[in-house]
């Protein structure tokens, strides 16, 4: 009986001893989140940014910092718009999962049996890849693997489901997670094939409208023309650079909504309450739970720093892991100029939503981390600053190097050496890029007419390029020569779009 007492005891001091750490660092929110977000906001150098917290189907935090323009004066506040990107992904995979919950399809149908038209270089994949697949990135693709092409293109939708058959997949499907962009889209071109209804206004009707999401939308104009908008900003060489908005609507079930905080916490308020908003049921439980299952495993451990972390996979349209024994359901989106996060805790009934309008920032998951440890209870550290720290030092090697291929680059190149590299060239993936000699080398992009990239001569065939548009770097470009003849070029951009090379054959003068 007294061993028994003793056990007790020590179960209430324990729980005892977590709800009090966990209410002291509730005071961070309370007490330390305004300093901490405006000081790293200025280590970051972030023009902007939004944060919201929704805790026991309560608001607690909705607010803007900064401005949404670089040296601007207009503010951001809580219904200023920014791109979030792939945490659109979500709204798509809980789309799907609605209409396999109404049983208008099976996750497990072929995705030719909605889409005929679709093709796989390996005929295969053409005859097995799911629905499911497409949601869970596991077709074989590898992590951003023809973005290049799929990002931001003058290419429609289904042009961009049409030219997965010129892809060449380098993971083995169904057995490695590959991030795939493109796959989410067919994804949402499912939805109508199967009601007739644009996957605009899908999410329109089914989610936006029921939750009050009045500023939330799916396509570049509507960010373009807003008055409340916040503007992208990239970062080169140092610089901070203020860049137009990326037009993904071709893109649109992976990448392309434009929302507020006001308008995720309610969409952070409806998962957290099992599918009601305002005490009508918006979505069935089961198809929250459905989105919430881990198909695919990303890695076996995911973050050391958490004693009990054991997962970290990907369910339809979000990430999945588990820190202290609590389950976080979280996704990023990164568009030009804009980086940001949703992430859920159910077990603790806490929501995180962090936009910000530069994407050269890791802010955005940092807080949203650091908020994690606050209501979980672990010791303070500054997620922030730690992160800093080590991309500036990532940052300081990349941009070192950078700069010292421009201080490579030859001045004493006359123009009329420079015409053996003018012409077309073609790449099965992409298309046609086009150089031209216009008192130094030029490069226009068939798929992107706004893209263009300066080539600066290195020497040993090798050119310096510089992207008109900053989120596409500056890249070191080697032409292919055979018998004093250019037979084609190495195109790359940064990583933060896609991680391959493409390879151009050159096809006329």
């Amino acid at each position: 009986m007294n061993k028994n007492l003793k056990t007790m005891k020590r179960i209430l001091f324990s729980l005892f001893v977590l709800t009090f750490s966990a209410q002291a660092q509730n005071k961070f929110v309370q007490d330390s989140l305004e300093v901490y977000i405006k000081r790293e906001m200025a280590r970051w150098q972030v023009p902007g940014m939004a944060v919201a917290i929704v805790k026991d189907g309560k608001v607690i935090v909705n607010k803007g910092y900064g401005v949404k323009k670089m040296n601007g004066k207009d503010v951001v506040d809580q219904n200023t718009l920014f791109m979030i990107a792939s945490n659109s992904k979500a709204f798509t995979g809980t789309s799907l999962a609605l209409l396999a919950y109404q049983k208008k399809l099976s996750l497990d149908d072929k995705v030719t049996k909605w889409l005929p038209y679709f093709k796989m270089k390996d005929d295969y994949l053409t005859k097995e890849i799911t629905v499911k697949d497409l949601l869970t990135h596991r077709i074989g693709f590898a992590t951003f693997q023809s973005d290049f092409v799929n990002w931001a293109s003058n290419m429609s939708r289904k042009e961009l489901i049409e030219n997965m058959r010129n892809v060449e997949g380098t993971l083995p499907f169904r057995a490695k997670y590959g991030y795939c962009n493109v796959g989410f889209l067919t994804a949402g071109e499912v939805i109508p094939a199967v009601c007739d209804t644009s996957w605009d206004d899908y999410l329109k009707y089914h989610f936006f409208q029921p939750l009050n999401m009045n500023r939330t939308s799916t396509t570049w104009k509507t960010i373009k023309t807003d008055a409340n908008a916040a503007i992208p900003h990239g970062m080169r060489l140092g610089n901070i650079v203020a860049m137009d908005y990326a037009n993904v609507d071709n893109l649109g079930p992976a990448a392309s909504i434009n929302s507020c905080t006001t308008d995720l916490c309610n969409w952070m308020l409806m998962q957290l309450d099992s599918g009601k908003f305002n005490g009508k049921t918006v979505l069935p439980w089961e198809v929250i739970a459905a989105t919430r299952t881990q198909e695919i495993a990303i890695q076996r451990r995911f973050n050391p720093y958490y004693a009990s972390s054991h997962f970290n996979g990907y369910g339809l349209g979000w990430f999945l892991k588990d820190l202290e024994g609590k389950m976080v359901i979280e996704h990023t989106g990164g568009a030009n100029g804009f980086v940001t996060t949703v992430c859920l805790v159910p077990e603790l009934n806490l929501g995180i939503a962090v936009l910000t309008n530069c994407d050269y920032n890791d802010i955005f998951q940092s807080l949203r981390d650091q908020l994690v440890d606050a209501y979980l209870g672990r010791p303070y550290r500054n997620h922030s600053k730690m992160e800093f720290d080590q991309s500036s030092v990532h940052k300081n090697v990349e941009d070192d190097e950078i700069k010292k291929s421009q201080k490579s680059v030859l001045k004493t190149v006359k123009p009329e050496e420079l015409n053996k590299y003018v012409g077309e060239f073609t790449n099965s993936i992409y298309g046609k890029v086009t150089i031209k000699n216009e008192k130094g080398l030029k490069m226009y992009f068939q798929r992107h007419p706004l893209l263009n990239a300066v080539l600066e001569p290195l020497g040993n065939e090798r050119f310096l390029a510089t992207y008109n548009d900053v989120t596409y770097g500056i890249m070191v470009f080697p032409f292919q020569v055979e018998n004093g003849k250019v037979t084609g070029v190495t195109v790359s951009v940064n990583g933060f779009i896609d991680y391959f090379p493409y390879e151009f054959k050159k096809v006329t003068n």
